[in-house]
């Protein structure tokens, strides 16, 4: 398992659910059809992704 960071390259909100796939070696679309699949049956599964976006760390830039 790969540590946890927010990914910065192809990102469609934050980077969390392709951090979750890149730490998880997934396909970050799976994750993303989740976690929309997800909070639409539970809708407060949103107030989890804004405390993931808090407190998972940004992936480190390397020059």
């Amino acid at each position: 398992m790969n540590k946890l960071y927010r990914i910065r390259k192809g990102k469609i909100f934050f980077g969390v659910c392709g951090g979750l796939a890149k730490c998880f070696n997934v396909d970050a679309k799976i994750v993303r059809l989740l976690f929309t699949v997800t909070v639409f049956v539970f809708p407060k599964i949103i107030i989890a992704y804004i405390i993931l976006m808090i407190v998972i760390p940004k992936e480190v830039k390397i020059r």
